[in-house]
């Protein structure tokens, strides 16, 4: 806990003023309380026992004046802690984002979207009873139990002994109560994470699944994890409410043994009533803050539990590191120099040899797995070449922050992102809104003619997903996205898949135009979409076996001609 809790320190020396109110809080909270048991011997000696009827105006003025400072402190303190924990939560969730999305995509491939969610959310969440509420109510109850102690033996040392020697044997349950708790909820949050996933899997393929009519299906899997994820929290929950019976029970044999001397005192007039009835309220108080204290340390382990899974992410150090410079210039060549990449033990690409130059159209072809896509994944730095130099301008790439080269690179991949704003955000995406810019590129990727005939034209809000679109529509938006971008360099990857042969002739005419001073890497299937392109490389096992013109290939490649065959 100890590690843990250095961990947030950066953010808790935040809140300074904050946590001084909740001190102020406290320390009202604690006094009202000792008040409390002191308020029982005049209340019991002098206004019945002596029946002084000053104390019969006094009495009832002084518990309203102590329940009064109590209901003060606990508001400071409840309010400021939820401030406290409300502000590093969301401090917190949006750093874990930042860590997120600027790992590597090696880690976002290989970790499931769900799991991810859950982190943020979940995880996020269960730790904000740590970072706000936990300090300051350990602190006030551990302050009250020392205020209670003290006044406990004040009153009488020796029954104080027999009502405390109880304590330390409270001290091992509760260590193995914690040890499986955080035990538990590690299993929890996991198993929440796959409920997570579940889900998304469901939302994001529900016309997969109303299409083969597999919704019982779909929820038969859910159920299954649902459940599963019910039984571990309830265990946790069995586990953790051992707590308030285990210290009550315990608590009972020492208040059993104060009734029991103490009556003896009383019945000797060693002690009067009154003062044997503050003492035992006392006592009982002091208990109190003690099951408090242990309900609390179940709860921590719960907090322990999902910081570690938090911050197992923020010690992640992504594989890819940005180089210094920012690369400012267009990008005039692409150079590939005996370039292997290795990925999960596997060779994606073997001993690739190119140069791409500015008006170069650059076409991949091969079978599915033939290393395509894994070299536009290069160039974009998603990986880094295992062995080999891939270089920018004559540079090697690495030299380069992939903010500033992403900066120059547009891509239009296999799967079309839509996001949830309007027509023109998503052509603009990621850039300041210019509605002529956004026009034209529209019109470049024939896509204008349909924006024009929406609801609110390029002002539509699309729906998740691009759901009130058609496909071909949304291919045409993402290649709009691409040329609004007006990169030096310009991936098309199967950009054009979706399209009718009309439409992709009509977007291919109009990107030879914009793209006549670019580099221009296509991965395409149809034959009509590379037949023009001025160097063809082919793929097979990731390696480059031919190199030429569509012409040039056909006469000496067997490889391109069997590819050309299942192209058309």
């Amino acid at each position: 806990m100890k590690e843990t809790f250095k961990r947030y320190l950066p953010y808790i020396k935040d809140y300074k003023l904050q946590y001084f109110i909740v001190f102020i809080g406290i320390i009202l909270i604690v006094s009202a309380t000792a008040a409390t048991a002191q308020i029982m011997q005049p209340l019991i000696d002098d206004m019945f026992v002596n029946r002084d009827e000053d104390m019969l105006h006094i009495i009832p003025i002084a518990i309203i004046g102590i329940y009064s400072v109590k209901s003060l402190g606990r508001y400071l303190q409840s309010v400021f802690m939820s401030y406290i924990g409300t502000h590093i939560v969301t401090r917190l969730r949006e750093d874990l984002l930042r860590k997120i999305m600027f790992l590597d995509m090696d880690f976002l491939y290989k970790n499931r979207s769900g799991e991810l969610i859950s982190r943020v959310t979940g995880d996020i969440s269960r730790i904000q009873y740590f970072v706000s509420s936990m300090l300051p109510e350990l602190f006030r109850e551990i302050l009250t139990v020392i205020a209670l102690i003290g006044y406990v033996i004040y009153l009488n040392a020796m029954l104080s002994f027999y009502a405390l020697v109880v304590l330390p044997i409270l001290i091992y349950p509760l260590m193995l109560i914690a040890k499986r708790l955080k035990r538990l909820s590690h299993r929890s949050q996991e198993k929440n994470a796959d409920v997570v996933v579940r889900l998304i899997e469901v939302f994001n393929n529900n016309e997969v699944v109303k299409a083969n009519a597999s919704e019982e299906y779909e929820l038969k899997r859910f159920s299954l994890e649902n459940w599963l994820s019910f039984k571990i929290g309830m265990k946790g929950v069995y586990t953790n409410e051992l707590t308030s019976p285990i210290l009550e029970l315990v608590a009972s044999f020492g208040i059993a043994a104060v009734v029991y001397i103490g009556a003896q005192e009383v019945y000797s007039d060693r002690m009067t009533v009154g003062e044997f009835t503050a003492f035992l309220t006392a006592v009982g108080l002091v208990f109190q803050p003690v099951r408090r204290i242990g309900s609390i340390y179940g709860k921590i382990q719960d907090a322990l539990a999902a910081s570690e899974r938090i911050f197992y992410i923020f010690d992640l150090e992504p594989k890819i590191i940005d180089g210094e410079k920012t690369l400012k210039d267009d990008i005039k060549r692409v150079e590939f120099k005996d370039v292997n990449l290795n990925y999960d033990g596997k060779d994606a690409l073997k001993n690739i040899n190119f140069q791409a130059n500015s008006s170069d159209t650059i076409a991949l072809v091969g079978d599915s797995g033939g290393g395509k896509s894994s070299l536009i994944n290069l160039i974009i730095r998603f990986y880094d070449v295992s062995s080999g130099e891939l270089n920018i301008n004559g540079e090697n790439i690495k030299l380069f922050s992939q903010h500033s080269l992403r900066d120059h690179v547009s891509i239009v991949s296999q799967r079309v992102y839509i996001f949830q704003d309007t027509l023109a955000a998503n052509v603009a995406y990621g850039h300041e809104i210019d509605r002529d810019k956004v026009i034209e590129a529209l019109r470049h990727a024939d896509a204008y003619e349909f924006a024009e005939n929406l609801e609110n034209g390029i002002d539509t809000l699309m729906q998740e997903a691009g759901t009130n679109l058609s496909g071909g529509q949304r291919q045409r938006i993402a290649i709009a996205r691409a040329i609004y971008k007006h990169s030096s360099v310009l991936i098309l990857d199967e950009a054009t898949s979706a399209l009718d042969n009309k439409s992709e002739k009509r977007i291919q005419k109009a990107l030879v135009e914009y793209t006549k001073d670019k580099i221009t890497f296509i991965i395409a299937h149809r034959l009509t979409t590379i037949e023009h392109a001025s160097k063809i490389l082919v793929f097979k096992d990731g390696e480059i076996v031919d190199i030429g013109t569509h012409t040039e290939l056909l006469e000496h490649s067997s490889e391109y001609k069997r590819l050309s065959g299942k192209m058309l």
